[in-house]
This record gives C-alpha cells, structure tokens and sequence, in this order.
C-alpha cells in the first residue's frame, strides 16, 4: 500500500469513527424507552384510568409510552366519548394530566404531530 492510501485510509477511520461517537452522542432518546419505562412511578394502566376519568364516560382506544420534544417521556392515551376523541398526555412519574386535546379519531398509525 503506497503513502497517500495508508493516509486515506487513516483519514477515513477517523472520520468513521468520530461520526460513531458523535451519533452515540446525540441519539434519539425514544430508543431508550425501556430505560424510561422502568423508572416510571404510575403503571399504564393508572395513566389510562386517569386519562379516561379526564373525560367522564369515555373509553381509551390507544395508550402508548412515548418521548416527544414538548414533554419528553410520556403516557399517550386516546380516549373516545360518542364521536369526539381525545389526546391526553399523563406524567409517567405524578400520574397528572400534561395535557388534553380534543383530536380526530385516529385510524391509521399515523403520528398525531407532536414530535
């Protein structure tokens, strides 16, 4: 191997392997979610009871275990009455309501645009 293809090759491992580091760094914090649900304090079962109590009468359609950049980790539930629908968001460690929006029934497994 000549000179300047050792050194390409150093140049590409370093850049390789910083990129690595930085990515590491950097990630996404919902691959971590099972580190998070650990440390969680109300079940999903009580974020779906505090989710339904929210909106008397209503049943949960979807709950999920979720990171978002508004809340960071939350309980999303779904709660439907009748023909309306609601978003709810419950602190995984208070078992409080973050947040309740009336939303569209969801049919697909589409986001609702809370990232």
């Amino acid at each position: 191997m000549n000179r300047y293809s050792k050194i390409s090759f150093l140049a590409v491992t370093i850049a390789t392997a910083s990129f690595a580091v930085y990515a590491n760094k950097t990630s996404n914090p919902e691959g971590e979610d099972f580190i998070a649900i650990n440390q969680a304090q109300i079940t999903l079962t009580q974020a779906i009871a505090a989710a339904e109590n929210q909106y008397p009468g209503s049943r949960a359609s979807k709950a999920e275990f979720e990171y978002s950049k508004k809340t960071g980790w939350a309980y999303d539930i779904e709660v439907i009455n009748n023909a309306k629908a609601w978003d709810v968001k419950v602190d995984p460690q208070k078992g409080m309501i973050i947040s309740a929006l009336e939303d569209g029934v969801d049919y697909d497994n589409e986001p609702d645009g809370d990232q």
